[in-house]
Protein backbone atom coordinates (compact mmCIF):
# COMPACT_ATOMS: atom_id res chain seq x y z
CA UNK A 1 0.00 0.00 0.00
CA UNK A 2 1.63 3.28 -0.84
CA UNK A 3 0.21 6.71 1.10
CA UNK A 4 -0.15 9.96 0.12
CA UNK A 5 -1.48 12.60 2.62
CA UNK A 6 -3.55 15.60 1.36
CA UNK A 7 -4.57 18.79 2.87
CA UNK A 8 -8.10 20.75 2.14
CA UNK A 9 -8.31 24.29 1.50
CA UNK A 10 -10.57 26.85 1.43
CA UNK A 11 -14.52 26.08 1.67
CA UNK A 12 -13.67 23.19 4.03
CA UNK A 13 -14.31 25.42 7.35
CA UNK A 14 -16.79 24.92 9.42
CA UNK A 15 -17.33 26.31 13.20
CA UNK A 16 -15.97 23.76 15.71
CA UNK A 17 -13.71 21.37 13.58
CA UNK A 18 -11.27 20.38 15.23
CA UNK A 19 -12.54 21.26 18.82
CA UNK A 20 -12.82 17.58 19.66
CA UNK A 21 -9.19 16.85 18.91
CA UNK A 22 -8.13 19.83 20.62
CA UNK A 23 -10.14 19.01 23.69
CA UNK A 24 -8.83 15.16 23.56
CA UNK A 25 -5.12 15.40 23.04
CA UNK A 26 -2.51 17.98 23.96
CA UNK A 27 -0.77 17.61 21.10
CA UNK A 28 -3.59 18.91 18.99
CA UNK A 29 -4.00 21.63 21.51
CA UNK A 30 -0.22 22.94 20.98
CA UNK A 31 -1.10 23.28 17.55
CA UNK A 32 -3.93 26.44 17.81
CA UNK A 33 -1.75 27.54 20.68
CA UNK A 34 1.15 28.11 18.42
CA UNK A 35 -0.95 29.48 16.07
CA UNK A 36 -2.69 31.95 18.16
CA UNK A 37 1.00 33.05 19.39
CA UNK A 38 2.04 33.53 15.77
CA UNK A 39 -1.15 35.69 15.01
CA UNK A 40 -0.85 37.48 18.27
CA UNK A 41 -5.08 36.72 18.15
CA UNK A 42 -7.39 34.05 19.53
CA UNK A 43 -7.67 32.43 16.22
CA UNK A 44 -8.49 29.47 17.83
CA UNK A 45 -11.74 30.80 19.98
CA UNK A 46 -13.36 31.99 16.51
CA UNK A 47 -12.44 28.62 15.40
CA UNK A 48 -13.79 26.69 18.21
CA UNK A 49 -17.02 29.26 18.56
CA UNK A 50 -17.69 31.21 15.42
CA UNK A 51 -19.16 33.08 14.02
CA UNK A 52 -18.72 31.51 10.62
CA UNK A 53 -19.27 35.01 8.54
CA UNK A 54 -15.95 35.63 10.61
CA UNK A 55 -14.06 32.45 10.34
CA UNK A 56 -14.82 32.32 6.77
CA UNK A 57 -12.73 35.99 6.18
CA UNK A 58 -10.05 34.76 3.93
CA UNK A 59 -7.29 35.95 6.64
CA UNK A 60 -9.03 33.66 8.96
CA UNK A 61 -10.03 30.43 7.33
CA UNK A 62 -6.59 30.10 5.54
CA UNK A 63 -4.51 29.82 8.62
CA UNK A 64 -7.57 27.81 10.64
CA UNK A 65 -7.66 25.34 7.77
CA UNK A 66 -4.37 25.07 8.18
CA UNK A 67 -4.32 24.56 11.94
CA UNK A 68 -7.03 22.42 12.21
CA UNK A 69 -4.78 19.87 9.66
CA UNK A 70 -1.80 20.42 11.46
CA UNK A 71 -3.70 19.44 14.93
CA UNK A 72 -4.48 16.23 13.24
CA UNK A 73 -1.26 15.46 11.60
CA UNK A 74 0.62 16.03 15.11
CA UNK A 75 -2.53 13.62 16.88
CA UNK A 76 -1.62 10.77 14.13
CA UNK A 77 2.17 11.33 14.53
CA UNK A 78 1.68 11.19 18.57
CA UNK A 79 -0.94 8.50 18.77
CA UNK A 80 -0.24 6.03 16.19
CA UNK A 81 3.08 6.46 15.46
CA UNK A 82 3.02 8.06 11.91
CA UNK A 83 6.46 8.86 10.42
CA UNK A 84 5.81 10.87 7.30
CA UNK A 85 9.43 9.92 5.78
CA UNK A 86 8.71 6.31 6.32
CA UNK A 87 4.96 5.76 5.69
CA UNK A 88 4.08 8.40 2.68
CA UNK A 89 5.21 8.48 -0.58
CA UNK A 90 3.87 12.24 -0.90
CA UNK A 91 2.11 15.02 0.51
CA UNK A 92 -0.37 17.35 -1.40
CA UNK A 93 -2.59 20.13 -1.07
CA UNK A 94 -5.27 22.06 -2.61
CA UNK A 95 -4.55 25.89 -2.58
CA UNK A 96 -3.85 26.71 0.58
CA UNK A 97 -3.67 23.32 2.07
CA UNK A 98 -0.34 23.22 0.07
CA UNK A 99 1.17 25.26 3.14
CA UNK A 100 -0.16 22.70 5.64
CA UNK A 101 1.61 20.05 3.54
CA UNK A 102 4.16 21.69 3.71
CA UNK A 103 4.10 21.80 7.60
CA UNK A 104 3.50 19.21 8.01
CA UNK A 105 6.85 17.48 5.90
CA UNK A 106 8.76 20.00 7.78
CA UNK A 107 9.54 22.80 5.27
CA UNK A 108 7.70 24.97 7.35
CA UNK A 109 7.47 26.16 10.98
CA UNK A 110 3.61 25.36 12.29
CA UNK A 111 3.95 29.34 13.45
CA UNK A 112 5.64 30.38 10.02
CA UNK A 113 2.86 28.72 7.67
CA UNK A 114 0.16 30.49 10.28
CA UNK A 115 1.92 33.99 9.58
CA UNK A 116 2.68 33.16 5.66
CA UNK A 117 -1.35 32.06 5.37
CA UNK A 118 -2.34 35.25 7.20
CA UNK A 119 -0.85 37.70 5.02
CA UNK A 120 -1.37 35.49 1.97
CA UNK A 121 -5.33 35.97 2.86
CA UNK A 122 -5.25 39.50 3.36
CA UNK A 123 -2.92 40.17 0.31
CA UNK A 124 -5.51 38.12 -2.11
CA UNK A 125 -8.24 40.86 -0.31
CA UNK A 126 -6.67 43.63 -1.16
CA UNK A 127 -5.85 42.70 -4.63
CA UNK A 128 -9.19 43.34 -5.74
CA UNK A 129 -11.74 46.14 -5.22
CA UNK A 130 -14.66 44.22 -3.65
CA UNK A 131 -17.01 43.32 -6.43
CA UNK A 132 -14.79 43.76 -9.12
CA UNK A 133 -13.52 40.27 -9.68
CA UNK A 134 -15.62 36.73 -9.60
CA UNK A 135 -15.61 33.01 -9.58
CA UNK A 136 -17.96 30.80 -11.11
CA UNK A 137 -18.00 26.76 -11.13
CA UNK A 138 -18.72 24.96 -14.44
CA UNK A 139 -20.39 21.38 -13.99
CA UNK A 140 -19.65 18.89 -16.76
CA UNK A 141 -17.58 20.35 -19.05
CA UNK A 142 -14.08 18.70 -19.74
CA UNK A 143 -10.58 20.48 -18.31
CA UNK A 144 -10.09 21.68 -21.90
CA UNK A 145 -13.17 22.87 -23.10
CA UNK A 146 -13.58 25.02 -19.91
CA UNK A 147 -10.64 26.40 -20.53
CA UNK A 148 -11.81 27.46 -24.45
CA UNK A 149 -14.95 28.63 -22.56
CA UNK A 150 -12.74 31.35 -20.14
CA UNK A 151 -10.78 32.70 -23.28
CA UNK A 152 -13.82 33.17 -25.22
CA UNK A 153 -15.28 34.77 -21.92
CA UNK A 154 -12.25 37.38 -21.54
CA UNK A 155 -12.82 39.69 -24.49
CA UNK A 156 -9.95 41.77 -23.41
CA UNK A 157 -10.50 41.10 -19.42
CA UNK A 158 -8.66 38.39 -17.06
CA UNK A 159 -10.83 34.91 -17.43
CA UNK A 160 -8.94 32.05 -16.81
CA UNK A 161 -9.15 28.06 -14.95
CA UNK A 162 -8.56 28.80 -11.40
CA UNK A 163 -9.54 25.00 -10.02
CA UNK A 164 -8.70 21.99 -12.41
CA UNK A 165 -10.79 19.72 -9.64
CA UNK A 166 -11.46 16.43 -11.47
CA UNK A 167 -14.98 14.66 -12.43
CA UNK A 168 -16.05 17.69 -15.04
CA UNK A 169 -15.45 20.32 -11.82
CA UNK A 170 -13.50 23.32 -13.26
CA UNK A 171 -13.64 26.85 -11.42
CA UNK A 172 -13.22 29.78 -13.68
CA UNK A 173 -12.01 33.25 -12.50
CA UNK A 174 -11.33 36.80 -13.22
CA UNK A 175 -13.23 40.19 -13.93
CA UNK A 176 -16.52 40.15 -12.63
CA UNK A 177 -18.18 40.73 -15.99
CA UNK A 178 -15.70 38.11 -18.42
CA UNK A 179 -17.12 35.09 -15.80
CA UNK A 180 -20.75 35.80 -16.11
CA UNK A 181 -20.14 36.11 -19.35
CA UNK A 182 -18.25 32.62 -19.30
CA UNK A 183 -21.07 31.36 -16.85
CA UNK A 184 -23.45 31.76 -20.40
CA UNK A 185 -21.00 30.70 -22.72
CA UNK A 186 -20.21 27.25 -20.88
CA UNK A 187 -24.35 26.73 -20.54
CA UNK A 188 -24.36 26.65 -24.62
CA UNK A 189 -21.65 24.12 -24.36
CA UNK A 190 -23.89 21.72 -22.75
CA UNK A 191 -22.44 22.52 -19.08
CA UNK A 192 -25.00 20.38 -16.72
CA UNK A 193 -24.66 23.44 -14.31
CA UNK A 194 -22.67 26.99 -13.92
CA UNK A 195 -22.80 28.87 -11.50
CA UNK A 196 -21.47 32.18 -9.90
CA UNK A 197 -19.42 31.43 -6.41
CA UNK A 198 -20.20 33.67 -3.21
CA UNK A 199 -16.38 34.49 -3.29
CA UNK A 200 -14.91 37.46 -1.39
CA UNK A 201 -12.15 37.81 -4.11
CA UNK A 202 -10.86 36.46 -7.30
CA UNK A 203 -8.57 34.01 -6.51
CA UNK A 204 -5.74 31.69 -8.66
CA UNK A 205 -5.50 34.13 -11.55
CA UNK A 206 -3.68 37.36 -13.42
CA UNK A 207 -6.08 39.53 -11.13
CA UNK A 208 -4.06 37.81 -7.86
CA UNK A 209 -0.85 39.46 -8.88
CA UNK A 210 -0.13 41.87 -6.24
CA UNK A 211 -0.53 39.33 -4.04
CA UNK A 212 1.63 37.12 -5.67
CA UNK A 213 4.44 39.48 -5.05
CA UNK A 214 3.56 39.87 -1.75
CA UNK A 215 4.04 36.33 -1.31
CA UNK A 216 7.51 36.43 -2.82
CA UNK A 217 8.64 39.30 -0.26
CA UNK A 218 6.80 37.17 2.79
CA UNK A 219 8.59 33.67 1.89
CA UNK A 220 12.12 35.30 1.27
CA UNK A 221 11.86 35.99 4.73
CA UNK A 222 11.22 32.64 6.15
CA UNK A 223 13.31 29.54 6.66
CA UNK A 224 12.81 26.91 4.29
CA UNK A 225 13.47 23.42 4.76
CA UNK A 226 13.45 20.16 2.41
CA UNK A 227 10.47 18.78 3.27
CA UNK A 228 10.46 15.03 4.47
CA UNK A 229 8.71 13.70 1.43
CA UNK A 230 8.40 15.27 -2.08
CA UNK A 231 5.25 17.93 -2.61
CA UNK A 232 2.99 17.76 -5.75
CA UNK A 233 2.64 21.41 -6.10
CA UNK A 234 -0.72 22.75 -8.01
CA UNK A 235 1.04 25.15 -10.03
CA UNK A 236 2.94 21.64 -11.56
CA UNK A 237 1.13 18.87 -10.94
CA UNK A 238 4.55 16.57 -10.27
CA UNK A 239 6.73 16.15 -7.29
CA UNK A 240 9.58 18.97 -5.98
CA UNK A 241 11.04 18.71 -2.85
CA UNK A 242 14.21 21.35 -3.29
CA UNK A 243 13.41 24.97 -1.29
CA UNK A 244 13.93 27.13 -4.00
CA UNK A 245 11.46 25.31 -6.44
CA UNK A 246 9.13 25.12 -3.39
CA UNK A 247 9.22 29.15 -3.39
CA UNK A 248 8.79 29.57 -6.88
CA UNK A 249 5.50 27.40 -7.00
CA UNK A 250 3.86 29.22 -4.18
CA UNK A 251 4.16 32.05 -5.80
CA UNK A 252 3.31 30.87 -8.95
CA UNK A 253 0.15 29.36 -7.07
CA UNK A 254 -1.50 32.71 -6.17
CA UNK A 255 -1.92 33.35 -10.20
CA UNK A 256 -1.40 30.24 -11.56
CA UNK A 257 -4.57 27.24 -11.60
CA UNK A 258 -4.79 24.64 -9.04
CA UNK A 259 -4.37 21.33 -11.19
CA UNK A 260 -5.74 19.20 -8.78
CA UNK A 261 -6.78 16.91 -11.62
CA UNK A 262 -3.39 16.18 -12.93
CA UNK A 263 -2.02 16.39 -9.05
CA UNK A 264 -3.77 13.59 -7.95
CA UNK A 265 -3.38 10.96 -11.40
CA UNK A 266 0.56 11.52 -11.09
CA UNK A 267 0.28 10.34 -7.80
CA UNK A 268 -1.81 7.57 -8.52
CA UNK A 269 0.38 6.89 -11.48
CA UNK A 270 3.28 6.95 -9.23
CA UNK A 271 1.72 4.39 -7.32
CA UNK A 272 -0.19 5.67 -4.61
CA UNK A 273 -3.61 3.35 -4.24
CA UNK A 274 -4.29 5.23 -0.35
CA UNK A 275 -4.48 8.98 0.28
CA UNK A 276 -5.19 10.56 3.61
CA UNK A 277 -7.55 13.83 3.73
CA UNK A 278 -5.94 15.54 7.23
CA UNK A 279 -8.24 18.14 8.79
CA UNK A 280 -11.65 19.28 7.60
CA UNK A 281 -14.27 17.97 5.58
CA UNK A 282 -14.34 15.36 3.13
CA UNK A 283 -13.76 17.50 -0.04
CA UNK A 284 -10.88 16.42 -1.64
CA UNK A 285 -11.86 12.52 -0.78
CA UNK A 286 -14.54 13.04 -3.07
CA UNK A 287 -12.53 14.26 -5.66
CA UNK A 288 -10.27 11.83 -5.54
CA UNK A 289 -12.62 8.59 -5.86
CA UNK A 290 -13.56 10.64 -8.83
CA UNK A 291 -10.02 11.42 -10.57
CA UNK A 292 -7.98 7.90 -9.08
CA UNK A 293 -9.51 4.88 -10.17
CA UNK A 294 -9.40 2.27 -7.76
CA UNK A 295 -7.74 4.06 -5.08
CA UNK A 296 -9.05 4.53 -1.34
CA UNK A 297 -9.66 8.09 0.25
CA UNK A 298 -10.70 8.46 3.87
CA UNK A 299 -10.71 11.73 5.84
CA UNK A 300 -8.92 12.14 8.79
CA UNK A 301 -10.57 15.04 11.17
CA UNK A 302 -12.14 13.76 14.36
CA UNK A 303 -10.82 11.37 17.43
CA UNK A 304 -13.34 9.01 15.52
CA UNK A 305 -11.13 9.13 12.22
CA UNK A 306 -7.65 8.71 14.20
CA UNK A 307 -9.03 5.59 15.92
CA UNK A 308 -9.83 3.90 13.13
CA UNK A 309 -6.71 4.79 11.37
CA UNK A 310 -4.42 3.85 14.37
CA UNK A 311 -6.94 0.17 14.84
CA UNK A 312 -5.80 -0.17 10.86
CA UNK A 313 -2.44 0.01 10.90
CA UNK A 314 -2.54 -2.27 13.70
CA UNK A 315 -4.50 -5.09 11.89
Amino acid sequence: MTVAFVFPGQGSQTVGMGKALAANFPVAQKVFDEVDDALGAKLSAIVFEGPIDTLTLTENAQPALMAVSLAAFRVLQAEAGLDLARDAQFVAGHSLGEYSALAAAGTFSVADAARLLRTRGQAMQKAVPVGAGAMAALLGLEFEVAVAVAAEAAQGQVCQAANDNGGGQVVVSGDKAAVERAVEIAKAKGAKRAMLLTVSAPFHCALMQPAAEVMAQALAQVTVNRPAVPVVANVLASAIQEPAEIVRALVAQVTGTVRWRESVAYMAGAGVTSFYEIGAGKVLSGLIKRIADGATSSAIGTPEDVAAFKAGRTK
